[in-house]
């Protein structure tokens, strides 16, 4: 028992004096390294540089600086984006909680809304992949190269001390041949540990500087592939919008102009004056055959085709079935003019319009 305490006591003396024989040796290095340093200063030793190493340290140091600016910006961005996201999903919302059933498109405005919304999340989340990850894989490894390039200062500061000690041994009137090996001893160690960080760090730093091309060109490419992707599909989203709004205001004119005409019919006679003479026209209330409905040009249009009916704004346009439905474009209508109809009762004059240039009539 006695002996077995007497044993980690042992262990624990020796992990004492372990410890502060390297605290001694770490002090004593600090101050050899402080002193050296202040003999360089002063222009009492000299000191070796590399001008190619310290242009290359002071483009790491902007890339550095660089990459981590372009680093939180991106992540700035997409905080943007997640805010607009938010933002656009509280407006659909909005506008789906006022859509009444029975309005037109209720379950188109319903599918928009969350189709949006699916979108501003696969942009959020394909920026992440694109961008941000390869960014952090960049960013990354600076930490480390930083690091073994003040460790490769510190040995170089060793160095240059084994050195200048050499030195003074050798020019001492006094010579004293185990201390001149002792100090060769450790500057061959001090130069062995300061050029196999200086070598791994001279071919690694330019390859880094030159890296920063490569990660900008895949940020900035995937950046907007994936933005043009997305803005191309909101497009979609937002014109499928516009059309619903539109057939909402032309289901709310078709309304009115049916509760207008209710009440314009119980003031008017039933049966027209035995003076009146009907002509078949469409001034008697009915359209010709063939013709869908009418629509009143809200704007000039110039015919850029010769398929195409050019219009004045004001002009009545009777609209018409086409031949073939895979023929028609999508916001565009096919008609002819309500005066060349009453002119010559035939609907050959035809020819296509866009459709957000009228209203029904």
């Amino acid at each position: 028992m006695a002996e077995t305490e007497k044993g980690e006591k042992g262990e624990k003396v020796k992990g004492v004096n372990v410890s502060a024989g390297k605290l001694a040796i770490n002090m004593q290095k600090r101050l050899t390294r402080a002193q050296e340093k202040v003999m360089q200063k002063l222009g009492k030793a000299d000191e070796t540089r590399d001008t190619t190493f310290d242009e290359g340290v002071a483009n790491f140091n902007r890339q550095m600086v660089e990459g981590a600016k372009l680093q939180k910006d991106l992540k700035a961005y997409l905080l943007a984006v997640k805010t607009m996201h938010e933002a656009s999903k509280r407006l659909q919302d909005c506008l789906a909680e006022m859509y009444e059933p029975d309005w037109f498109g209720k379950e188109e405005v319903d599918s928009i809304a969350e189709d949006t919304d699916m979108l501003w999340i696969d942009f959020h989340q394909k920026l992440v992949d694109s961008a941000i990850i390869n960014l952090d894989s960049y960013m990354a490894q600076f930490p480390d190269v930083k690091t073994r390039i003040a460790k490769r200062d510190r040995k170089l500061v060793d160095f240059d001390s084994a050195r200048h000690h050499m030195a003074s041994l050798q020019k001492g009137k006094k010579k004293d041949e185990v201390k001149i090996a002792k100090a060769e001893e450790e500057l061959g160690r001090a130069q062995k540990v300061f050029e196999e960080l200086n070598v791994d760090l001279q071919e690694e730093l330019p390859t880094l500087w030159n890296s920063r091309i490569g990660i900008y060109v895949t940020t900035f490419q995937s950046m907007a592939g994936v933005t043009e992707k997305f803005h191309k599909e909101m497009g979609k989203l937002s014109h499928n919008l516009n059309d619903v709004m539109g057939k909402l205001e032309d289901q709310r004119n078709v309304n009115e102009a049916a509760s207008n005409h209710n009440t314009e019919s119980d003031t008017i006679p039933k049966s027209p004056p035995k003076n009146a003479v009907t002509n078949g026209s469409s001034d008697s209330g009915e359209l010709p055959p063939g013709v869908l409905y009418k629509v009143k040009a809200l704007h000039d249009y110039a015919a850029t085709d010769g398929d195409e009916l050019e219009m004045k704004s004001g002009e009545v346009v009777l609209v018409l079935p086409f031949d073939a439905p895979d023929e028609q474009d999508d916001g565009w209508l096919l008609g002819v003019k309500e005066s060349h109809w009453l002119a010559n009762k035939n609907l050959s004059a035809r020819g296509v319009f866009p459709e957000n240039f009228t209203q029904r009539c």
